[in-house]
């Protein structure tokens, strides 16, 4: 495997490329690293030419003072300009990577080859986080930023802070309410691998899992080609179910 440095906007991003057959670019999410998804990067490799990068403030990447949507998708944009690829790679995106993969290939159209969006980029029809909810979500931010101190100075670590997160989970409530604009100019194949239960089972999680199920539907009629699976797992399932994840992108036509 290869790895390198790029720099840009005042920040360091790590990347990390191995693996054999078409290109294929794994975008993490937020409060995750290139070395959590290892286990789903190791099974891709077998089929495909991966790269994977840590977010700034995530994993081997430098701390920034900018943490939001637009400052990290200039972390994907810069990565993808650096590599030098034989064809137009097939972009999957986690969660927040998701998000930042729709915003890039609508910007971008002849840059990628398809998209798999794992988990995120999901037009919402309202808010995920109302004013109900966001003392669990404040609460959730903390236990994430306290949960990230045990992996300080590791490939795993986090460095945003509970504020940073909660004000990142509001901005991709927004930018989730306006992404089916993004999807509109996006004519490339589009494979979705989402969680039933994203939130869980518990307190509000019902009325989130059935908002999440909503938006995709929305989706759905928006682009009726639109290819997707529903995995019974939450928010984790792209560590809880790798091969399930690596065998779906496998069997995609032309992959």
């Amino acid at each position: 495997m290869a790895t390198k440095m790029i720099h840009h906007d005042g920040v360091t991003i790590p990347t990390t490329r191995g693996g054999r057959g078409r290109p294929l670019v794994l975008c993490p999410g937020l409060n995750s690293t290139q070395a959590d998804l290892h286990e789903l990067t190791a099974l891709l490799r077998r089929d495909y030419d991966v790269t994977t990068f840590d977010l700034r403030g995530h994993g081997l990447a430098s701390a920034s003072g900018r943490y939001s949507f637009d400052a990290f998708l200039s972390d994907l944009v810069a990565v993808l300009a650096d590599l030098d690829l034989p064809t137009a790679p097939l972009l999957v995106g986690y969660s927040l990577g998701a998000d930042l993969a729709v915003h890039y290939a609508s910007e971008r159209p002849d840059a990628v080859a398809g998209l798999v969006l794992i988990d995120g980029a999901n037009p919402l029809p309202e808010p995920f986080i109302t004013e109900t909810d966001q003392a669990e979500f404040l609460a959730l931010a903390d236990d994430l930023a306290q949960a990230a101190e045990q992996n300080k100075g590791t490939a795993h670590q986090v460095l945003l802070t509970a504020q940073h997160i909660h004000a990142l989970n509001l901005e991709i409530d927004v930018v989730r309410f306006a992404i089916l604009d993004r999807y509109r100019k996006i004519d490339h194949p589009i494979t979705l691998i989402m969680s039933t239960s994203i939130a869980g089972t518990e307190g509000r999680a019902p009325r989130h899992n059935r908002l999440w199920r909503t938006g995709i539907e929305r989706l759905v009629r928006e682009r009726p080609h639109t290819s997707t699976t529903w995995l019974d797992a939450d928010h984790r399932l792209v560590f809880t179910h790798a091969p399930h994840i690596a065998e779906t992108i496998r069997k995609l036509p032309g992959c």
